[in-house]
């Protein structure tokens, strides 16, 4: 995020906190945008699958559409910016809740600049973390799409420590034809070893494996 500020959304229907806050990060080298509604927010760019790093702070309950409503909107849409709970009351149930649903913190009213503060970084550190591990998955999902069938067959033996000889039986190749994919698939995927092709194979199955 090197020369980008980054943005945090605020959203609460009591204009006094939700003017307090934006003061506060604002203060803080943050860019704020600042809603009094989850719909309104819902309908802006600021909410798109693709939008900018940041992270959300919202009012657990509002009119309309209440802070777990929106959690669950953002989370359907594919916007994966995290959430920091705001409440006057604690809910211990719509806390357990939102915690378990990737809520980065569940904070008090009245809010403590330095609780808000940390709970902010603790999000735009975790929004980091996550973009660059998506951007990693892009990368290596783009270089094994560059492989052919045929060696995409041939990684996954070689991968699994299967020799050149036990692949072509496997597959009813030659073992010089095993080994001329294997060679153009390693360029391809820029490893070196066996166990790197393994290595990159298990990263791109991603944390879910």
């Amino acid at each position: 995020m090197t020369g980008v500020t980054a943005r945090v959304v605020v959203i609460d229907d009591d204009g006094a906190v939700l003017r307090s806050v934006g003061r506060l990060l604002g203060a803080s080298g943050y860019e704020v945008e600042l809603f009094e509604g989850a719909r309104a927010f819902l309908a802006s760019a600021a909410a798109a699958p693709d939008a900018r790093a940041g992270c959300v702070i919202v009012d657990l309950a509002m009119p309309e559409l209440g802070g777990l409503d929106l959690q669950a909107a953002l989370r359907a849409s594919g916007c994966r910016l995290p959430l920091i709970f705001i409440t006057g009351h604690g809910d211990v149930r719509a806390s357990v809740q939102a915690m378990k649903e990737g809520a980065v913190d569940f904070l008090l009213k009245p809010l403590e600049a330095d609780e808000v503060l940390a709970a902010v970084r603790r999000a735009m550190d975790l929004d980091a973390r996550a973009r660059a591990a998506r951007e990693e998955q892009a990368a290596l999902a783009a270089r094994l799409d560059a492989l052919t069938p045929r060696e995409r067959q041939v990684c996954a033996r070689i991968a699994r420590g299967q020799l050149n000889k036990q692949i072509a039986a496997e597959l009813g190749l030659a073992e010089s034809t095993v080994k001329q994919h294997r060679a153009s698939a390693t360029a391809k995927l820029g490893v070196a070893s066996a166990a790197e092709l393994a290595a990159l194979l298990e990263r791109s199955r991603g944390p879910g494996g």
